[in-house]
């Protein structure tokens, strides 16, 4: 079960409804203990933390987090040497701009991250 699924289940609970019928809750249940209520509201907060998790991961670039191979390497140091802007770099690359820079630094092209982006205001 994805934790979107189990989220449309554990938050009723934790507001004292059914999440099959939407019918609130006995007093006497045992969801509206207040114990089972914050340990619910726990849950929810750990799957919210995994959603926006996998939500961010979609979002990045295909290369992200890859190995780069010697060609790229090549070509990131060609591109960043005739002066194409960083974010352009990395559109290339299917890379995140930040990426783009940390590699820059471990070629030694660049002494850190910054620098990627300071070369950009002067182009």
């Amino acid at each position: 079960m994805l934790p979107s699924e189990a989220k449309k289940i554990i938050e009723p609970l934790a507001n004292g409804i059914c999440p099959m019928s939407g019918e609130v809750l006995p007093n006497s249940s045992p969801y509206n203990n207040p114990q089972v209520i914050r340990a619910l509201f726990a849950a929810l907060n750990a799957f919210e933390f995994q959603i926006r998790r996998e939500e961010r991961r979609n979002k990045l670039p295909q290369n992200a987090g890859k190995g780069w191979t010697d060609a790229e390497d090549q070509e990131l140091l060609s591109a960043f040497n005739e002066g194409v802007q960083v974010n352009e770099i990395a559109k290339k690359h299917e890379r995140t701009p930040g990426a783009i820079a940390a590699r820059l630094v471990v070629l030694g092209r660049i002494s850190d991250r910054y620098a990627a982006y300071v070369k950009e205001r002067k182009v």
